[in-house]
């Protein structure tokens, strides 16, 4: 027997992708396969990754205004950016706007996490708290704990929710320094 009396009937695959597309839906968060994984209990984790990798490529071929994409460790249905202005009218809001001191801040913490506030401001120049503290009620950043010299300064990484925001999956997918030269091009 399932648990709670569901079974993925007739066609496995479509049923399963059913499941697991509802699954991700309800998520207020971006769901990890090993979460879908825990729900689905007794579907092999092959079955899990094939049916996500289906839905996937279903959304991208149906070229509508949302999408699936791995966001931050786990999976999240996104809205295209052509339809940005439609979903900000539709809530009353203004894009979410980070000052250019904010993104340069934020840039640094990325790119050389775990960082503490003097090796950020080095970098900048400037006093960066007034950015560092926005950037920390915005829950861009975080306190990932104190380093182990005289004084033990504050370290600061991004959090998850800096992931969802620029929609990467990991630090990884941050462009390069290479990346940026050929732009530059």
């Amino acid at each position: 027997m399932e648990p709670y009396g569901y079974a993925l009937r007739g066609e496995r695959m479509d049923n399963l992708k059913s499941v697991i597309e509802t699954l991700i839906f309800v998520s207020e968060t971006p769901l990890a396969e090993a979460k879908i994984k825990e729900v689905l209990q007794d579907i092999h984790e092959g079955e899990i990754s094939s049916a996500i990798h289906a839905l996937v490529q279903e959304y991208e071929q149906r070229n509508g205004g949302i999408f699936l994409r791995k966001i931050a460790g786990g999976y999240q249905f996104r809205t295209s950016e052509d339809t940005a202005l439609w979903v900000q009218k539709l809530r009353g809001q203004k894009p979410a706007v980070l000052s250019a001191a904010a993104m340069e801040t934020l840039a640094v913490i990325a790119y050389r996490q775990p960082v503490m506030k003097a090796d950020i401001e080095k970098v900048r120049g400037v006093d960066v708290s007034g950015s560092l503290r926005g950037l920390l009620e915005k829950n861009l950043v975080r306190i990932m704990g104190r380093k182990n010299v005289p004084g033990r300064p504050i370290i600061y990484g991004t959090t998850r929710i800096f992931l969802e925001t620029f929609g990467l999956n990991s630090l990884s997918d941050l462009p390069t320094l290479s990346e940026f030269k050929e732009l530059e091009e």
